[in-house]
């Protein structure tokens, strides 16, 4: 197994001499090359010791998370933030594609957190995963997507998906300019992540639809034309919902 070079920071000596324990003593093939108490620090030791991966506790004096963006021209390593934040900055975390362990610290996240970094292909996304995390954290609702596809990930607009349909354990997302894309996601997951955006909504269980992109919808028949000409079937006992989601629709 190749060993992962990590660093720690933490602005609490002992969240990070908890974190160190729980990597040296439960989670082979990571090796701590150091941990920072500030993020000036942290830097430093970054562009110094090249880590494969950080552990990053995002809200941290004087800076966050967000504005490593500002101290390096390419974020060339895998960032795993540390937070304890609520379930909507979560679901940010989600759709952006960029990982995160919950504090207090549980090893099986942790251990899980390593395997996503272990497993991932190309690095050099990272730095587009932070940029749109900052942009889905500071904004009312989530603006964009990380879609993870065969060759990698897949990056875009929110407001430019007409629809998603199940199929099988994949996901296919339609856009309004008609291209699809078919994503190793379980239509459950972006029914989660997208719970509460006000312009999705679950139609049916194989479908999601963005009612700002309905043409059309016959009553009698239940069936919605969306922007793209794709129709879809709105299901009996979610008819009521969906009705009421076009009478509140946010253009």
């Amino acid at each position: 197994m190749e060993t992962i070079t990590a660093i720690i920071v933490d602005d609490e000596q002992g969240a990070r001499d908890i974190l160190e324990n729980v990597l040296t003593t439960y989670i082979e093939g990571v090796e701590i090359l150091a941990k920072c108490s500030n993020f000036i620090s942290a830097v430093d030791s970054i562009k110094e010791l090249k880590p494969d991966l950080v552990f990053l506790d995002i809200e941290m004096p004087q800076y966050n998370g967000f504005e490593l963006l500002k101290f390096f021209n390419k974020i060339n390593f895998e960032i795993v933030f540390v937070t304890a934040y609520n379930q909507y900055a979560l679901k940010a975390f989600e759709v952006s594609a960029v990982d995160y362990i919950l504090k207090p610290i549980q090893i099986e996240k942790i251990e899980a957190a390593v395997k996503k970094v272990r497993n991932k292909k190309e690095l050099s996304t990272m730095q587009n995963r932070l940029e749109m995390l900052e942009v889905n954290m500071t904004n009312d609702e989530f603006k964009k997507l990380a879609l993870p596809m065969a060759e990698g990930l897949k990056f875009v607009d929110i407001s430019d998906i007409a629809c998603m349909e199940a199929d099988g354990s994949y996901t296919k997302v339609c856009f309004i300019n008609k291209q699809v894309y078919l994503v190793s996601k379980k239509i459950k997951f972006f029914e989660e992540a997208l719970a509460g955006h006000p312009n999705f909504i679950r139609v049916h269980r194989s479908s999601i639809v963005n009612i700002n992109h309905i043409n059309n919808y016959i009553r009698q028949k239940g069936i919605i034309t969306l922007s793209n000409s794709k129709e879809v079937k709105v299901a009996r006992e979610r008819k009521a919902d969906f009705e009421k989601a076009l009478k509140e629709i946010k253009v």
